[in-house]
């Protein structure tokens, strides 16, 4: 399986990572990558960066460090409609997000409120990828958020830091199989992510491999191998917002 892209990596900006944007592209690049993303934690995560990070992105070169660079956001949701945590004049911004539940800023809801979160944060035209989204403290319907993804061209995650054993995420690998059935049923493009906090796990997609080949997912539903139909992805994502 060609594996070109990792575009969920954090920075010191995020508070509790701790490479630079240099030190990831560096990472990235003695990875065979040929296109890093940033995500650093938007602000409702705590001990994180200000809004202000995320203002003044066009001052980095996305071509500047060896390795084509997009600069983004893990956003939070923060209720159960889908609400996140930055202002659209910031997401405008930005060249994408993801959009996650994290329990530090939102309580774990019913399967329904979970549910219904994930479908309505999809409506944000700058949110690109659902993070973890088989993240057993937060349930949800994977048959419904899988047609809603497919509909909406938006990517769910396998998240490499979720089959950590003893990870936060314990379960995440169980889930991923019900997940990955649901994604397989309605054909919906997956992609993944090393959640990097640290240089060192930049590119590192090993335990995600495995879960797509434990569950004999298909390889051309796995957006990795073609960064350019990533960021066409992107391209059209973005082309929703409000002029």
């Amino acid at each position: 399986m060609k594996d070109l892209l990792d575009v969920h990596t954090h920075t010191i900006a995020s508070g509790h990572a701790y490479g630079t944007i240099r030190d990831n592209a560096n990472a990235a690049k003695a990875a065979g990558l040929e296109l890093l993303g940033i995500a650093d934690h938007a602000p409702h995560m705590p001990g994180t960066c200000h809004n202000f990070n995320f203002l003044n992105f066009k001052i980095i070169p996305r071509d500047g460090y060896g390795i084509k660079l997009i600069m983004g956001a893990e956003l939070n949701i923060i209720d159960y409609s889908g609400s996140t945590d930055l202002p659209g004049q910031i997401l405008k911004k930005l060249d994408y997000a993801v959009a996650s539940l994290h329990d530090p800023c939102i309580d774990p809801g019913s399967v329904e409120e979970n549910t219904a979160a994930f479908i309505g944060v999809m409506r944000n035209p700058h949110v690109v990828i659902l993070g973890h989204p088989d993240n057993p403290n937060f349930p949800v319907d994977f048959d419904r958020v899988a047609a809603a993804a497919k509909e909406n061209r938006v990517l769910l995650e396998v998240n490499n830091h979720s089959y950590v054993s003893k990870g936060h995420r314990a379960g995440s690998r169980e889930c991923a199989k019900v997940m990955l059935a649901a994604c397989k049923k309605y054909g919906t493009a997956v992609i993944m992510s090393s959640d990097a906090h640290t240089e060192f796990d930049v590119g590192n997609h090993k335990n995600s491999i495995e879960v797509i080949k434990e569950n004999n997912f298909p390889e051309e539903l796995v957006i990795n191998s073609d960064p350019a139909h990533f960021l066409e992805i992107v391209k059209y994502r973005k082309s929703l917002a409000p002029k």
